[in-house]
């Protein structure tokens, strides 16, 4: 029993920061529609942002807390975000209002190699650490309950805190404010939305910089996790499965669908792995998905979408 807990939990704080990364598809598609492929990139982008930041401003200034060189590290990071999304409105979506969903699909395609190729030519292609000052041993809990206790890794268990308690303030942010209610305005109709005086720019760079946000806290905890590498943009990857799951345009559906996968990869991994020979955690997520797909396309919680003839 206590090993069945310990994998788990393992599942359910890797699943959180699978839901971290789905909510960045999840904002851009309830603002524009379109599933952003530039995710990933964005992921990468500001993780890189944060890493050089990090190495480069106790050179620039003589600061040598590393906390206190991590916060503006950070804060460097997501006005570089903000900048991302600002640029991203002005010389792209601005130019592909009302345009077909293949069209804005393309176009976050050419945002996530052109985010690539300018993170190379400004940071480097290096291997870089991000240190933010996570625990990294294991800690043993419930000794006197289980037999040898449940092993649990601290910094999992941290980054799972951390990507739990911005998902709850994304979700209140959605559905108990204006902008929030807009943003599900803008996502049903370009047009309608304009005609009622929602200012779309505004909202576009609005969801752009929330998903940039998104994507510098989850660059920082996989970096830390994983070190900073152009190989980091596929983690995007291993959230697509989630939104499939969960529905493409719910933030609870991306925030269920993540623990779903997270305890299913895990547990598929040490129960059925060793039956077909391991290497189940790689294409379990997927195989979920292509069933939902086929039973339900729009996910566990995603809208239904009737036409009409």
């Amino acid at each position: 029993m206590g090993f069945f807990l310990e994998t788990l939990l393992g599942g359910l704080m890797v699943g959180m920061l699978y839901a971290l990364v789905a909510l960045g598809f999840v904002l851009i598609f309830k603002a524009s529609g379109v599933f952003n492929f530039a995710q990933g990139a964005m992921v990468l982008f500001a993780a890189l942002a944060m890493a050089r930041f990090a190495e480069w401003i106790p050179a620039l200034t003589g600061i040598t807390n590393p906390i206190v060189a991590n916060i503006i590290a950070f804060i460097g990071a997501a006005l570089v975000m903000f900048a991302v999304a600002w640029l991203v409105e002005k010389l792209v979506l601005r130019h592909l209002v009302n345009q077909e969903g293949a069209t804005l699909l393309m176009a976050t395609l050419g945002i996530a190699y052109f985010l690539e190729g300018v993170g190379q030519t400004l940071f480097g292609n290096s291997v870089y650490k991000i240190d933010v000052g996570m625990p990294k041993d294991p800690m043993i809990a419930f000794e006197s309950t289980f037999q040898g206790g449940i092993l649990i890794n601290k910094e999992d268990l941290i980054a799972a805190g951390i990507a739990a308690v911005l998902v709850g303030l994304l979700s209140l942010f959605f559905q108990k404010t204006s902008t929030g209610r807009a943003l599900r305005a803008v996502a049903d109709d370009h047009q309608a939305a304009q005609s009622i005086g929602i200012p779309l720019a505004r909202i576009w760079v609005i969801v752009w910089c929330v998903a940039g946000l998104v994507a510098l806290v989850a660059g920082m905890i996989w970096g830390s996790k994983l070190g900073v590498q152009f190989s980091l943009a596929t983690v995007a990857l291993r959230a697509l499965p989630v939104v499939i799951l969960g529905g493409l345009t719910s933030v609870p559906g991306a925030i269920i669908g993540g623990l779903i996968i997270g305890v299913g990869e895990k547990l598929s991994e040490v129960y059925i792995g060793p039956m077909v020979g391991g290497g189940i955690e790689i294409w379990f997520a997927y195989v979920l998905a292509l069933g939902f797909l086929l039973i339900r396309p729009q996910g566990l919680f995603g809208e239904k979408i009737i036409d009409r003839v």
